[in-house]
């Protein structure tokens, strides 16, 4: 194979490893953590001793600086054991690098210490109750007040909300909408903060999902990322490297359900034959095999543009999200169906997947938005 198209012995070291700590910390466990909505914190923690804490902070602030496409090995590779997991560890590095890259050295002296080994864990909180595909639309309010701001606000659909300890907040201090937004470092004990109840969602039940809840919450200026006016220009940054995380995700959840149909049509007997002697098996494998390894390499390919700064790289950020997200759900809805009724039980890690993966397509922005994004492109 060319070395164009190959991963480097790093890259392949890197994957391994995270490979390795998946199917001794996070595959055995994720059919219990779903069950019992249990949020596997120590675990989260435990990827935190192989860098996974900050997969792209720079070495100067102790990250491992590594580019996008080893992140997206790693969350694919950590997603064959459980997506939610995987996902919750893609946060975390998306709010840390937003820290490295456009916090003061004061700020990240603060904070990206115990975020980097992951002794603290962060959330990235964007939405908003009635903004969502529409995100600068945003009106959780930050007012001056002296050296703080006061804010007044909810935020929704948050990953760690009322677990993790810091909060990389997206309000308001102006009027513009875009250019009105800046970004804030919230800790979690700061009063005026308050979390709603978890989320009783149709998946990713071991990562909890709550609202943050601002009632004349004050926040030291001096916890700002950037200057006033920023922080959409900063979301919007991390967006692009969220949605390789979260379209490898999908890959890597959608791999294991291959791998798995794979395994049980072979044992499977029907009409006196392993069903994977069937035409029709063989063939549903080749498509879902196919389709999987092409969304694979536009994302890697996108991972390979946001690494290097390419003109185009939200362009196929955006469109290997939407092609890796949606083929992951259906390579996961064509492996339950080759499961049979079997696919349906709990028995069974398919059902699983075919929940967690279900959310893939609307999170880091609708695979809708994601269509919107290459369409002006194109256009532009």
């Amino acid at each position: 194979m060319t070395a164009q198209f190959a991963l480097t012995d790093d890259q392949l070291a890197i994957q391994d490893m995270a490979r390795k700590f998946t199917a001794d910390n996070i595959t055995p466990f994720a059919a219990e953590w779903d069950e019992k909505h249990h949020f596997p914190r120590d675990v989260i923690q435990k990827t935190g001793e192989l860098g996974f804490g900050a997969i792209y902070v720079s070495e100067a602030s102790g990250g491992i600086a590594l580019g996008r496409l080893e992140a997206a090995l790693i969350m694919e590779a950590m997603a064959y054991g459980c997506p939610a997991t995987s996902a919750y560890v893609s946060i975390h590095n998306m709010a840390s690098w937003m820290i490295d890259t456009y916090g003061s050295d004061e700020l990240k002296a603060r904070y990206l210490p115990k975020l980097v080994t992951m002794e603290h864990i962060a959330s990235y909180a964007l939405t908003e109750p009635g903004s969502g595909s529409d995100a600068a639309a945003l009106k959780t309010s930050a007012r001056l007040d002296g050296d703080h701001y006061v804010l007044n606000g909810t935020k929704q659909f948050i990953s760690g909300g009322g677990f993790n300890d810091i909060y990389v907040v997206m309000v308001r201090t102006g009027e513009h909408k875009s250019k009105g937004i800046t970004c804030l470092v919230i800790e979690k004990d700061t009063p005026g903060l308050s979390f709603g109840a978890p989320e009783n969602k149709l998946g990713w039940n071991a990562s909890p999902t709550a609202q943050l809840i601002f009632e004349d919450c004050r926040v030291p200026v001096a916890n700002r990322v950037g200057d006033e006016g920023e922080g959409f220009r900063f979301a919007m940054a991390g967006l692009d490297g969220g949605r390789l995380n979260i379209g490898a995700c999908s890959l890597g959840g959608a791999q294991r359900c291959l791998d798995e149909a794979v395994t049980y049509t072979k044992d499977r007997q029907q009409f006196g034959q392993s069903i994977s002697e069937f035409q029709n098996t063989q063939f549903m494998l080749a498509d879902m095999a196919t389709e999987l390894e092409a969304a694979r390499a536009l994302l890697y390919l996108a991972a390979a543009k946001v690494t290097d700064g390419a003109p185009d790289k939200t362009r196929f950020s955006a469109m290997a999200k939407r092609l890796a997200t949606d083929t992951g759900s259906k390579v996961v809805n064509d492996a339950l169906q080759l499961f049979g009724g079997y696919g349906y039980l709990k028995d069974y890690p398919i059902e699983r997947f075919w929940r967690d993966l279900r959310v893939h397509s609307i999170l880091e922005g609708t695979n809708q938005v994601m269509r919107m994004i290459v369409g002006r492109d194109m256009l532009r």
